[in-house]
């Protein structure tokens, strides 16, 4: 365990590092990465969607079908086997998350696999988790958090959940003006609204807590997006969060599952490189300027001009996303396979992937470095001796 000053967090009464992985898909926060994550006795995540890209067995076998159910199943497979391998790896330490995105039109079958192949918690965006509790019921162990970006989201999740009996095990913040990937924020202008500001999120979430008889401590609240230094992880934990999430820079880890091409356009990509645009599930995001993304937004007017609704037109076969800008002919959304693009990133293929990135520079700028060295940074301040000018 590290050594280190400050709070721990407390999530079903278990003490933790106050540092949350994020989870990122498709396949860059997979077993080697959540694993290590939680052996050091951090929460560590893994991204549910389409794992089967880590398995070759599966990859084969994906090709024999294009019913949405047998997909469906291999997916769930390659979930349970990615959660058991995080298990041993963590060796009873941490947690094990399973990040799942409501936006994914089999949610509810990930969100089963994974309480039954004993994930730790459940942790879910991408839209509003009001029937989370419902489809946890039969796992009262398995800890739930939402992710949302506003008091608003979290007061009616809360309100929600709570006449259910329900509370969330801890919430995470998140501020789409500096995370990656999709973003809480209805178009690419509202990313920088002051009502994400962490520290306003933070005082009307606890006024929020008040008027709801809550009790302060009860729902640890966790901030992500932008962290990328012990000084900010001082700060809000002084502003009343009991951890952050930090995404991009375990991305970026030696023990991240993506390719190492990956992690080299993540940790080399500048300010200027890294754009919002519309992606497809009708949800801003952020992403590094690729040769593909270049040639995409250059053509994005003529692609948005004809859109149309076709089933043909879900290049993977997978219609893996409730709402698809691509399949369902939406004009104001993405023109693309969402997750063709994602699993060529994780491959490393330069030219062909979508790599999101989030806005901030990294704690070890272009470096490459573990995750308990990065760990040990965000904790305590201390960089690795060969990085104390970075």
């Amino acid at each position: 365990m590290i050594a280190h000053s400050l709070p721990s967090l407390i999530i079903k009464g278990k003490s933790l590092l106050p540092v949350v992985q994020g989870g990122m898909g498709v396949g860059i926060s997979a077993h080697r990465l959540a694993g290590a994550v939680a052996r050091e006795g951090a929460v560590g995540t893994i991204a549910s969607v389409d794992l089967r890209h880590h398995h070759e067995d599966l990859v084969e076998a994906s090709k024999k079908t294009k019913l949405q159910d047998e997909l469906d199943a291999l997916n769930c497979v390659a979930l349970d086997r990615e959660i058991r391998l995080a298990k041993e790896t963590a060796q009873g330490n941490g947690m094990v998350a399973v990040n799942v995105m409501k936006a994914v039109d089999a949610h509810a079958r990930y969100v089963r696999q994974a309480c039954e192949s004993g994930a730790d918690a459940i942790v879910m965006g991408a839209g509003l988790p009001l029937d989370l509790p419902e489809m946890t019921a039969d796992y009262p162990n398995v800890a739930l958090i939402p992710i949302l970006s506003d008091s608003r989201g979290i007061g009616v999740v809360l309100k929600r959940w709570m006449k259910k009996g329900r509370l969330p095990d801890a919430i995470v913040i998140e501020h789409p003006g500096h995370a990656a990937g999709h973003l809480g924020a209805p178009n690419v202008e509202s990313l920088n609204d002051p009502k994400f500001c962490f520290e306003r999120v933070l005082s009307e979430t606890r006024a929020l807590f008040e008027t709801l008889e809550i009790a302060m401590d009860r729902i640890p609240l966790i901030v992500a997006g932008g962290i990328n230094s012990f000084d900010k992880v001082k700060h809000y934990l002084a502003q009343g969060a009991s951890a952050v999430q930090l995404g991009t820079a375990f991305a970026v880890t030696k023990e991240c599952d993506a390719h190492q091409n990956f992690k080299e356009v993540l940790a080399t990509a500048r300010k200027e490189d890294i754009v919002e645009f519309m992606s497809v599930a009708g949800l801003p995001a952020r992403a590094v300027m690729t040769p593909w993304l270049k040639t995409y937004l250059g053509r994005l007017d003529k692609l948005q001009a004809n859109a149309k609704a076709d089933l043909a037109r879900c290049t993977q076969g997978l219609n893996c996303l409730s709402v698809c800008g691509l399949r369902d002919g939406l004009a104001k959304a993405g023109q693309f396979c969402i997750d063709m693009k994602l699993s060529s990133a994780m491959r490393g293929e330069v030219g062909k992937g979508l790599f999101f990135r989030g806005a901030d520079p990294l704690p070890f700028g272009d470096q490459i470095r573990s995750v308990r060295e990065l760990l040990t940074y965000m904790l305590t301040g201390e960089k690795p001796a060969d990085l104390q000018t970075v």
